[in-house]
């Protein structure tokens, strides 16, 4: 399968910087907020960091067609994403290929949930940072998309590495995102709780934390069949002094929005009680979360 169209779904920090790099060489069309689709429209879209300049692409406010062989990149919020796919449904065609980039466990679940187990989903796991920072300007820190091995991920592997896009595709996808989502639950919560940036989260009072979330990701990942280790704990204390970035969870509580916390803690806290396994850590922070996102409304 080749793509003619790229239409990305949830443009936000994340799904604008894929549409910035993917439009130097391919017909990308954004699908965001009016704000930030009126201000590409107008004036580009200026990225800072990593692949900085100015990118000029079509923007939309909703989805009104879809073209033939189209990839259908699906950004939007883990919470949102049922809904989002449900409204665009009859729009879909047999050729279109959905790749959904949300965080947190459930997720291609909830896009057969959507379209049916015949859609052509396939799912993807960010390992890189962007930040929002008014409409029409985003900072990014480009890092890799991990892909599954199969034959549809390894086209969108293809159509990403054309443009300069780094992806690993994984034999172990489904390890690789739990280990995202381990990552996921302690820099998200805590960076939203405390307000912080990435690069702070490696500080020795939070150690205890950190250890607590990551053994009972791995208690609960053995339970569902994933082998984790406390070698996570590691890559954290390496790679979280590089990113100066707010996570998506702390940028989403400063905007008084609802945020992945369902699917992240949330979800090991749920899968947790169905095991059996206590969970006491991933607990605390997704009530805290979740009062936070109370506060905020």
């Amino acid at each position: 399968m080749t793509f003619n169209h790229i239409v990305v779904l949830g443009a936000g920090a994340i799904g604008s910087t894929y549409g910035a790099l993917l439009s130097q060489k391919h017909d990308v069309t954004l699908i965001g907020r009016p704000a930030h689709m009126k201000a590409i429209r107008e004036r580009g879209l200026s990225v800072t960091g990593d692949a900085a300049g100015t990118y000029k692409m079509k923007t939309a406010t909703k989805v009104e067609d879809i073209l033939p062989q189209t990839l259908l990149m699906v950004t939007v919020k883990a919470h949102q994403l049922h809904e989002v796919l449900t409204s665009i449904r009859q729009l879909l065609r047999k050729d279109t290929m959905i790749l959904l980039l949300q965080n947190g466990l459930g997720i291609k679940e909830t896009g057969h949930s959507a379209l049916g187990s015949d859609s052509n989903i396939i799912r993807g796991i960010v390992a890189f940072g962007a930040e929002f920072l008014e409409p029409g300007q985003i900072h990014a820190r480009l890092g890799f998309t991990f892909l599954d091995s199969d034959t549809a991920s390894l086209k969108v592997t293809e159509l990403f590495q054309s443009s300069g896009l780094d992806v690993v595709n994984s034999e172990e996808f489904s390890t690789d995102v739990w280990r995202k989502v381990a990552i996921n639950c302690v820099a998200n919560p805590l960076s939203a709780i405390l307000q912080i940036p990435t690069k702070k989260l490696v500080s020795p009072e939070l150690e205890n934390i950190r250890r607590g979330v990551v053994e009972e990701c791995i208690a609960v990942g053995q339970a569902e069949g994933i082998k984790l280790d406390l070698s996570l704990l590691q890559i954290m204390e390496t790679q979280f002094p590089n990113f100066e970035n707010r996570t998506s969870m702390f940028q989403d509580i400063l905007r008084g929005r609802k945020t992945e916390i369902k699917f992240l803690n949330g979800r090991i806290v749920e899968l947790g009680k169905r095991h059996k396994i206590p969970t006491p850590v991933n607990e605390v922070l997704t009530q805290l979360i979740r009062f936070i996102e109370d506060e905020n409304q």
